[in-house]
């Protein structure tokens, strides 16, 4: 069990008793009314596919891969990753998907696994490829939980985040999708026993984004990475504090984890944690040295390449804006003597 408050996470549990509680009714309610799949009376019913493909990754800890790329209408912008790991009590949800469709073929997947209740599902971080599914989930009465800086930067966004998936992928891809209210708020790292199989949520501060958690199964060691990590594909810097982020990655590797469940990109090992420190350390020594050199901004994308990190996902898109990113937050910091690596 990882170290953390004691009071806080006491007073957190017994929230989560009370909401746990009273969800287990209407989520056995809306068992006994609805069949596994969205009835044929629901709006987006055509439009639910299969369950999704899920690999079992460790005993009773499963794992969605997401597409490679942007969301397109050929991913149907399906290209975060999600899970779940399976309790003896129940089920906790790792991530949601970009869309109610999405959610409710990740709960189409968690039923053809087991027949044990979902107790919950936790966002790692306000990404629109990780949240929208989250309403297939209310809607069968199961909560949703969220960091609250996490859920603060979604309030404040993602209307738009979904309304440019709508054009992107069109209405009826989007059907059921919404912005959610989180039933669950939490401040700080807590742990769940909720499904009765101890997992902790890991919150180290504002680092790959507000709000950004890892979620860690105790039993097999495997760590659900959230925005903390992707396998070979460019993180991305726009919501991150790049000094809390290395911070936070510094803590992961000391813990004992034994498989990575990343954002984005395949199941690895925790080397995945270094390999990312190790595009943002470098990432901004580029960047700052452009800087100390009067490099323009119109020259940073192309004079700010890393060769090492070329095969990764999104190298030409999402390195090319990285750069720029940093550069101008880092100009503007040394204009307004601010510290480096803020906000």
């Amino acid at each position: 069990m990882i170290g953390r408050s004691r009071p806080q996470s006491v007073r957190l549990a017994a929230v989560l008793t009370v909401l746990l509680t009273g969800y287990s009714t209407v989520n056995a309610a809306a068992a006994a009314q609805k069949p596994a799949s969205t009835p044929a009376s629901s709006p987006v019913a055509a439009q639910v596919p299969s369950a999704a493909a899920v690999v079992e990754v460790a005993p009773g800890v499963y794992f969605a891969q997401g597409a490679v790329g942007e969301p397109d209408p050929a991913n149907r912008g399906r290209i975060g990753n999600a899970g779940f790991i399976v309790g003896p009590d129940g089920v906790i949800v790792v991530d949601t998907g970009t869309s109610y469709q999405q959610g409710a073929a990740l709960l189409d997947a968690i039923r053809r696994v087991t027949t044990l209740p979902v107790r919950l599902a936790i966002i790692t971080h306000a990404r629109q490829e990780f949240l929208f599914g989250a309403a297939a989930f209310q809607q069968q009465g199961i909560p949703v939980a969220m960091q609250r800086s996490a859920a603060d930067l979604m309030r404040s966004r993602c209307e738009q985040c979904l309304d440019n998936l709508q054009q992107l992928l069109g209405d009826r891809e989007m059907q059921g999708s919404k912005v959610i209210k989180p039933d669950i708020e939490f401040e700080h790292s807590y742990t769940l026993g909720v499904a009765g199989r101890t997992v902790d949520v890991l919150y180290f501060g504002h680092s790959s984004g507000p709000g950004a958690v890892a979620v860690l199964d105790d039993m097999s060691g495997v760590m659900f990475a959230g925005g903390l990590a992707d396998q070979h594909r460019v993180p991305d810097v726009q919501d991150a504090d790049l000094d809390g982020w290395l911070q936070a990655l510094r803590q992961l590797q000391v813990l004992p984890i034994a498989t990575v469940m990343p954002g984005h990109g395949q199941a690895a090992s925790p080397a995945v944690l270094s390999e990312v420190s190790q595009y943002l350390s470098q990432l901004r020594t580029r960047v700052l040295k452009l800087l100390d050199t009067g490099a323009a901004l119109s020259d940073v994308p192309d004079a700010a390449m890393l060769p090492a990190y070329a095969g990764w996902d999104q190298y030409q898109t999402i390195h090319r804006r990285n750069a720029s990113v940093l550069f101008l937050r880092y100009e503007r910091e040394r204009l307004f003597d601010e510290p480096l690596g803020k906000h």
